[in-house]
């Protein structure tokens, strides 16, 4: 007997598959020769879109990130002598500081304070204790913990008149308590409002430092070769024939507290001018260039180049001398001379309007300012008139034969003859001659003497000899207006170069320095601008801005709340020059 069985189920879809292939098979052979063209053209079309269409769907659901990598060159005007925070004291100094070290605290692109090497902190009620707590994993670039010992070891150097740091002022009569290796405590003799700016300042090493004298410490080879735990680490130094520093290579520091910088090389090239500076942008040897004067900027525009302008926190004012010359002592005067300036029209002349004009002590992005008060709409010549009325009203009289104003008073005569006294440098200089040149306009005869900046610091300012000074001040993002304007300040070393003196105004710079609460310290300072807006005992002229050329490739770039040129570093951590596309699950922050 035969044995036999039905066919399996995959037998049978094997035999149906195989009639199908034979199927087509015939029919593309019966295919012209034509036809088959088509057919694979239309196969390998479909094969195409479908490849495209996968693409285009991937990519919808793909997301650019920053990444790791390239290399950025700026140069910078000057050469860096003490890349140290106690002793730094110029640009090229600053900046480099700014990129090797952190402080406790670290400015916010809002112009906050946030935590850097502190993981926390707190301030007692009476505003007198400041208790600071590090993070654990806080390293120097050479792999040593940061503790509470570099911490007290930085302040007390800060501290030392014998090196004489330029952050010393700021560190006065502050103790320091170091109770375990994560905790510093700071106690004040009196509230001082802007004291968290202070804890700011980079921290050195100690172990690095400590032996060597304060006598030596300004010739220690480490204010060269620094070693901080800042988003950037040394990697070399390139220098002249002389030992100069030509330039600095630095290279992301993978262990820096707020996230490894993502430009993995920074360079710093140095040039002795500005003329040099723009020369080498020109020829690309540097990608970005900073503190650039507005009249040179226009000649670095290129396509492929971004001008970056911000505010910076410096008031320019013509400081009026009452012990002098006695004119300044009418209020009518002062308000005349004011009136009569248009400080646009300044700041577009001298400035090629990279600038804001000013009317008080306050200048843009500080606590206090109004840019509603800094503006009228006043044209020139109607100025001119007003100012000229508001003399005339005051008893001052054209003289025909010197047309000079002139105010009689008993058997005096005084004449509205004054010199301004000023820097050599361009900007000052073509400042003060247009300010001139508008107050002859009105009768005043004016004179402009300008001098070196070391003559000028020895002979004008320090002796309180001017009749009026052209002069710049850096009043800071959290205004400290006591050095400034009161009355305790007007002589040497002391800044009221107006001389200015108001006891109720000195009351309230006391208050206000002392003031803890945000909201109140608002209102004190909202008060001052508006009293010296009033008083007039300078002409406040304008605050320049800070302008920085760099490539548009450069990303992450914030340039909002600078205090001064340095801080467009503070973040270069989050500055990027590649991207990349991830998937989003793939996306860190």
């Amino acid at each position: 007997m035969t044995n036999s069985s039905l066919p399996s189920e995959g037998s049978t879809s094997s035999k149906k598959t195989t009639r199908a292939f034979d199927y087509l098979q015939a029919i593309r052979r019966s295919f012209s020769y034509s036809q088959v063209l088509l057919y694979y053209l239309f196969i390998a079309t479909v094969a195409v879109s479908t490849v495209g269409l996968l693409q285009i769907w991937n990519k919808s659901l793909m997301v650019l990130v920053p990444m790791e990598g390239g290399q950025l060159t700026e140069g910078v005007i000057g050469t860096p002598r003490f890349v140290n925070p106690v002793l730094a004291v110029s640009d090229a100094d600053r900046d480099l500081t700014t990129l090797f070290y952190s402080g406790l605290l670290r400015v916010s692109k809002e112009g906050d304070l946030i935590p850097d090497l502190a993981r926390s902190y707190t301030v007692s009620e009476d505003g007198l204790v400041y208790t600071f707590t590090l993070k654990p994993e806080a390293v120097f670039h050479d792999g040593h913990p940061v503790t509470s010992a570099d911490v007290r070891y930085t302040i007390e150097r800060t501290q030392d008149p014998v090196i004489k740091s330029p952050r010393r002022a700021s560190w006065d009569g502050v103790t320091i308590a170091t109770p375990d290796p994560l905790t510093v405590v700071f106690r004040l003799k009196q509230p001082y409002a802007a004291f968290m700016d202070n804890a700011t300042i980079g921290i050195l090493p100690r172990h690095l430092w400590e032996k060597v004298s304060s006598e030596l410490f300004a010739f220690h080879e480490a204010n060269l070769l620094a070693v901080g735990s800042g988003p950037y680490r040394l990697a070399r130094v390139r220098k002249d024939s002389n030992g100069t520093p030509l330039s600095y290579d630095l290279q992301a520091f993978a262990h820096f507290t707020l996230g490894k910088p993502r430009v993995s090389t920074l360079t710093l090239a140095f040039y002795q001018n500005e003329d040099d500076l723009v020369r080498a942008f020109l020829r690309k040897d540097v990608d970005a260039a900073a503190a650039l004067s507005p009249q040179l900027v226009e000649h670095l525009r290129r396509p492929d180049v971004a001008l970056r302008e911000a505010s910076l926190p410096r008031v320019f004012a013509l400081f009026l001398n009452q012990n002098q010359n006695k004119i300044f002592s009418q209020p009518e005067v002062r308000h005349a001379l004011d009136l009569a300036l248009d400080k646009e029209a300044l700041i577009a002349r001298v400035l090629n309007g990279y600038g804001t004009p000013l009317q008080g002590p306050l200048p843009p992005g500080s606590l206090g300012f109004s840019a509603s008060l800094a503006t009228t709409t006043l044209r020139s010549a109607d100025r001119l008139l007003q100012a000229q009325a508001i003399l005339q009203k005051a008893g001052w009289k054209l003289n025909d034969a010197s047309r000079v104003m002139e105010y009689k008073t008993g058997a005096e005569t005084r004449q509205l003859r004054f010199t301004i006294t000023t820097v050599n440098t361009d900007e000052l200089t073509r400042a003060a001659e247009y300010v001139a040149a508008v107050w002859r306009q009105i009768g005043a005869e004016v004179t402009v003497a300008t001098y070196e900046l070391g003559d000028f610091n020895q002979n004008s300012i320090r002796t309180r000899k001017y009749e009026s000074l052209l002069f710049g001040e850096i009043v800071g993002r959290d205004p400290d207006l006591f050095s400034f304007w009161h009355s305790s300040q007007r002589n040497d070393p002391g800044l009221n170069i107006a001389l200015y003196t108001n006891v109720q105004m000195d009351a309230l710079l006391e208050k206000m320095r002392a003031e803890h609460e945000l909201t109140e310290r608002l209102k004190l300072a909202q008060t001052f601008n508006r009293t010296l807006m009033q008083e007039v005992p300078a002409i406040f002229l304008y605050s320049p801005s800070f302008l920085y050329a760099l490539p548009k490739r450069l990303q992450g770039t914030a340039l909002a709340a600078l205090a001064s040129p340095t801080e467009r570093f503070l973040h270069v951590h989050e500055w990027y020059l590649e991207e990349e596309l991830v998937w989003p699950f793939f996306k860190t922050n």
